[in-house]
């Protein structure tokens, strides 16, 4: 009998102990101070207030404003020389590394320089072809890319297209169809890219603009470390 009632005794204090430790243990995770939720970082960097009317200079690979004659901010990628009469703005996306007006006499262009990571943003073909997709080219003419070196180490291949430019589902670009358009487009390859830049507008202004986007590509080049 003794034996059979500790065999019967031994588990009942043993179900006794494990409920007393999951007690405490319970009440130590309910005493303790809550923690803080991660916090999921921005992926968007605060944006430069806009400058109205203020001409850039130089505009990093991140969009910020190089001081003419001052030293580059210190960061990865590319600078290049923006035209003096472009008006600096506020990145709308964190897709858009720049973004500025274009004045013309045909009213405001726009211009924006994208970067999606090394390696990112589809083939020099397929978005040279995707531009030229944007417009109903002007009757006679056929858009065909051309290549130009920009600083050491970098090749760009642009895009000239003139014509109507469509309306865009993708709120990229105008809800109605915009004839009397004209778009320059670049894909520029080097270490740490690609990047692709882009200017939409009045003919009237980005055709006078044309020599302007061409001098700023041959002006890529490295960020100095």
């Amino acid at each position: 009998m003794t034996s059979r009632l500790r065999l019967t005794i031994l588990p009942l204090l043993l179900l006794g102990l494990a409920a007393c430790g999951h007690k405490e243990s319970g009440q130590s995770a309910a005493n303790a101070p809550p923690t803080a939720a991660p916090t999921a970082k921005d992926p968007m960097p605060a944006a430069a207030a806009q400058t109205g009317e203020a001409p850039i200079g130089t505009l990093s690979s991140r969009g910020e404003t190089v001081p003419s004659g001052g030293a580059a901010p210190q960061s990865a990628g590319i600078d290049f020389d923006v035209p003096a009469n472009w008006q600096a703005q506020a990145p709308e996306s964190s897709m858009r590394l720049a973004q500025a007006a274009i004045p013309g006499p045909g009213g405001p262009g726009q211009f924006a320089v994208f970067f999606f990571g090394p390696g990112g943003g589809g083939s020099v073909e397929a978005n040279i072809q995707r531009w030229i997709d944007q417009m109903e080219p002007a009757k006679g003419t056929h858009p065909k890319p051309e290549t130009l070196e920009g600083g050491k180490g970098f090749k760009v291949t642009w895009i000239e297209v003139a014509g109507t430019l469509k309306p865009s589902s993708m709120g990229t670009g105008p809800a109605a169809e915009q004839p009397g358009s004209r778009l320059l487009g670049a894909v520029v390859q080097g270490p740490g890219g690609p990047w692709f830049f882009k200017a939409t507008g009045p003919d009237a202004t980005i055709a006078g603009q044309r020599e302007a986007f061409l001098n700023m590509l041959k002006s890529v080049r490295a960020k100095a470390s």
